[in-house]
């Protein structure tokens, strides 16, 4: 099983900055794509930023130039740079990786618990 806990959530205030860990642990043969998700109250949760193991990225459109993800393969932990932070960021941020547990596994897709980020003055 793949494990993944995310930290670094806490409250900022708008145009603040954040950054937000996770790392992967358990039985791991290989994780290809590493991402950050995000859930607002009542909203359903979106795509915030991916990265490959090749390190190509993805953004969503509202937080490009933003937000910067980063990864460091050796320690199967990415990172989420936030910056100038509004309200809006205001979610849990749930941690996804696509990983093969075992050489003989497929990949399937685990989540993190979710880290709290609440962006307010």
């Amino acid at each position: 099983q793949v494990r993944l806990v995310e930290s670094g959530g806490g409250l900022v205030q708008p145009g603040g900055s954040l950054r937000l860990s996770c790392t992967a642990s358990g039985t791991i043969f290989r994780i290809n794509v590493m991402g950050w998700y995000r859930q607002a109250p009542g909203k359903q949760r979106e795509l915030v930023a991916t990265i490959t193991s090749g390190g190509s990225t993805n953004y969503a459109d509202s937080v490009k130039g933003r937000f910067t993800i980063s990864r460091d393969i050796a320690k199967n932990t990415v990172y989420l740079q936030m910056n100038s932070l509004k309200p809006e960021d205001t979610a849990v941020y749930y941690c996804n990786a696509d990983a093969r547990e075992r050489i003989i596994d497929g990949y399937r897709e685990f989540w993190g618990q979710g880290t709290l980020v609440t962006v307010s003055s």
